[in-house]
C-alpha cells in the first residue's frame, strides 16, 4: 500500500481552516464555490442542457401526442436495479398521469437477462401490443435487439447512460444519452421534457376552446409539479448514488436537492422503506442511500422478479406499501447471507490459486453462485485483491459475468477488444457484465487471462490512498469538521476530504460486539489533547500497536455527538505503523 496526498501543509507555519478548505476546492477543480455549495436546481435544467436540439426533442413530442390522442400503449421497459427501477417509477408515472396507457416492464434477470432481449421484446408486444417502447437506464448498446423491436413494427426510444460501443442502435427512434447523469437522472430529464411539453399543450389548449380538454388533467399536471420537485428528485437521488455516478455538476444538483427533498416526499414506498430499515426521521444521506436504501431496492430484482420494488415505489395503497418494504427487507437480509457464504467459498477457491501465484486478472465460476449476487461477490473479492475481478455462473447453456476492476484498468473496452466471444456485453469503466456460451469458457479464460497479464502492468496492482493533504495533526478539530461539512453531500466524485498526519499512538483498545474494530488516540508534539479514531473492522492491528509508537494515519473527521456534546473524531482509512 501506497499513501499520496495532493498538497503538503506541514511546512512549520501555522494552519488556518480556511486555508485548508481553499486547498480542498483548487485541488479538486472547483471553480465557482458559490455554485458548488448551492447547486442550480434541476428542475430549471432541460434536455437542452445535455445538447440535444429541439427539432429532435419535437419529433419524440410528436409521436408521443399522437400515440395519446390514439389511446395507444407505451411501454417502460427498465432495467432490474435501483437505478432502473427509480427511473422506470419516474417516467411510467409521469405517462400515467399525463394520460398515457403506459405500462411498465422489468426483465427477468435469470430467464430475460440485463437490458433488451428478443425475449423480453416478445413478452412485451404478446402482453401489450405497443406503439412505442421507451428505455430506461440500457439499450445504448442493444443494436440487434432494437432492430428486432423495429421488425415487428415496434418504434424504440432510448434513455441511457451507459458507454456507447462501437455501433450505436440506429434503429432507434430517438436517443437521450446523458453519461454524466444516471439512468434514473436521464429519465428524471426526459420525463420532465414530456411533462413541460404536455403541460403547456393542456394549457393552451383550455385558454383557446374555454374547456378542458377530453384529457382533462389540472390535479394530475399540479400533482406532477411538485413530484418533479420532490418525489422524482429523491427517486433519482436514489438512482444516482446506487450507480456510483461522480456527484458533480447535474448529478450534484440532483442529488443535493433530491436528499434535501426526503422530508416532504409522502410516498407510501420510500416512507415504509424507510420504516422498515429503521431510518425514518433520520437526515438522509449518500450512506443512508447506498448502504440501507438501495440495497433494499436492489435484492428483490436479485433474488426475485424486480417488478415487486416498481409496484413499492408507486403504489398508492399504503398497505400494500407496508407489505412490499417488508418483502423488501426479507430479501434483503437473505441476500446478505447468500453474499456471505459465496464470498467465504470465492476466498476458499482463491488461497487455492494463490499457492500458484494469483494472474493479474482474477476469473472465478461456480454453478452455485446466484446470478443476482455475481456483482456483490466481485466487489469483495477486488475489496480483498485490489486486482479486476470476473465472476461467473451459469444456467440454460450460457454463462452470466459481472466484472469489477481497479481504476487504472477499463474492463469494458477490455470486453470490447473480446466482444466475439459474447452474446452481449457492457457496462462502464469498473464494472460491466457480460453473457457467454459455455462452451466457450475454458478458451475465454485463457485468452482473458493471456491478454490482461500484458496490458496491467504491475505498478496498477498497487493499493494507492490519495488523501486531500497532509496536515499537522493539531489542525484536525471540530472547527475543522464542520467547515467541510459545506462540501456535502459526499460521494464518488466528490468523497468525504481526506488527510494525512504523522502522529504518535496515545492508546488503542477493540470495539464492537464481536471486538472486531479499533479505536485509537493519538497525538503530536505539544498537543494538549489526543484526537480519538476510529478503524471499523481493523481490530487485527491491536496486538502490533504499542503507546508511543509512531504512526502514520490517513483519516477523515467528523463530529461526533453523544449526550449532547460534541467531540472531533476520525475515522481511519488506512494506516501506517513505524514511520
Amino acid at each position: 500500500m501506497k499513501i499520496t496526498f495532493k498538497k503538503d501543509l506541514t511546512t512549520g507555519k501555522e494552519v488556518k481552516t480556511s486555508e485548508i478548505l481553499d486547498a480542498i476546492l483548487k485541488s479538486r477543480g472547483i471553480k465557482n464555490f458559490n455554485e458548488f455549495i448551492k447547486p442550480p436546481f434541476p428542475f430549471d435544467y432541460s434536455l437542452k442542457d445535455f445538447g440535444f436540439k429541439k427539432k429532435e426533442i419535437d419529433k419524440v413530442m410528436k409521436l408521443l401526442q399522437k400515440i395519446r390522442e390514439k389511446d395507444q400503449s407505451i411501454v417502460v421497459y427498465t432495467d432490474y436495479d435501483a437505478d432502473g427501477i427509480t427511473g422506470g417509477a419516474i417516467l411510467w408515472e409521469t405517462l400515467h398521469f399525463l394520460g398515457f396507457k403506459a405500462m411498465p416492464y422489468v426483465p427477468h434477470r435469470r430467464k430475460e437477462g440485463y437490458g433488451f432481449s428478443n425475449i423480453g421484446i416478445d413478452n412485451v408486444k404478446k402482453l401489450y401490443d405497443p406503439a412505442l417502447i421507451i428505455s430506461v437506464d440500457h439499450g445504448i448498446t442493444a443494436v440487434k435487439q432494437i432492430a428486432y423491436a423495429k421488425k415487428l413494427g415496434i418504434p424504440v426510444i432510448i434513455t441511457d447512460h451507459h458507454q456507447k460501443l462501437e455501433k450505436i442502435p440506429k434503429d432507434a427512434e430517438a436517443i437521450f444519452h446523458i453519461p454524466v447523469l444516471s439512468g434514473s437522472g436521464t429519465a428524471y430529464f426526459f420525463a420532465k421534457e414530456v411533462f413541460e411539453h404536455f403541460r403547456h399543450s393542456e394549457l393552451d389548449s383550455e385558454s383557446k376552446t374555454g374547456s378542458r380538454n377530453k384529457f382533462g388533467m389540472t390535479d394530475e399536471i399540479s400533482r406532477l409539479s411538485i413530484n418533479f420537485e420532490t418525489d422524482y428528485l429523491a427517486l433519482a437521488s436514489i438512482g444516482t448514488v446506487a450507480d456510483l455516478v461522480p456527484l458533480v455538476d447535474f448529478s450534484r444538483s440532483i442529488v443535493a436537492h433530491g436528499l434535501a427533498a426526503f422530508p416532504k416526499v409522502k410516498r407510501y414506498g420510500i416512507r415504509h422503506i424507510m420504516k422498515e430499515a429503521g431510518i425514518a426521521g433520520r437526515p438522509i444521506s449518500p450512506y443512508e442511500i447506498g448502504f440501507i436504501i438501495a440495497p433494499r431496492i436492489n435484492a428483490v430484482g436479485r433474488l426475485e422478479h424486480a417488478i415487486d420494488a416498481l409496484r413499492l415505489l408507486c403504489t398508492t395503497d399504503e398497505k400494500r406499501a407496508y407489505a412490499l418494504a417488508s418483502k423488501v427487507g426479507q430479501k434483503n437480509v437473505e441476500r446478505q447471507d447468500l453474499v456471505k457464504q459465496s464470498v467465504e467459498e470465492a476466498l476458499k477457491e482463491l488461497v487455492k490459486m494463490e499457492k500458484k501465484g494469483l494472474p493479474k486478472l482474477i476469473i472465478l465460476h461456480s454453478k452455485k453462485w446466484h446470478e443476482g449476487i455475481i456483482g456483490l461477490i466481485a466487489s469483495r473479492i477486488l475489496e480483498t485483491y485490489y486486482r479486476p475481478v470476473i465472476v461467473m455462473t451459469e444456467g440454460d447453456g450460457q454463462l452470466k459475468a459481472s466484472a469489477r476492476s481497479i481504476v487504472s484498468f477499463h474492463i469494458t473496452k477490455f470486453f470490447e477488444s473480446m466482444k466475439d466471444m459474447f452474446i452481449n456485453y457492457g457496462g462502464h469503466a469498473q464494472a460491466a457484465g457480460f453473457t457467454m456460451e459455455r462452451r466457450k469458457l475454458d478458451n475465454f479464460m485463457k485468452t482473458a487471462v493471456k491478454k490482461a497479464d500484458k496490458l496491467i502492468k504491475d505498478s496498477y496492482l498497487e493499493r494507492v490512498i490519495e488523501a486531500d493533504l497532509k496536515i499537522p495533526l493539531n489542525v484536525a478539530s471540530i472547527k475543522l469538521a464542520k467547515e467541510l461539512y459545506v462540501l456535502r453531500p459526499f460521494g464518488i466524485g466528490n468523497p468525504q476530504p481526506t488527510f494525512v498526519s504523522d502522529a504518535s499512538l496515545a492508546h488503542a483498545q477493540l470495539l464492537g460486539k464481536n471486538q472486531n474494530h479499533l479505536k485509537i488516540t493519538v497525538k503530536s508534539d505539544g498537543m494538549m489533547f489526543p484526537v480519538e479514531m476510529v478503524a471499523w473492522g481493523k481490530a487485527d492491528l491491536f496486538t502490533s500497536l504499542s503507546s508511543g509508537q509512531k504512526v502514520q494515519v490517513v483519516y477523515s473527521l467528523d463530529v461526533n455527538k453523544w449526550n449532547g456534546r460534541e467531540k472531533v473524531q476520525g475515522k481511519v482509512i488506512a494506516f501506517l505503523q513505524h514511520i
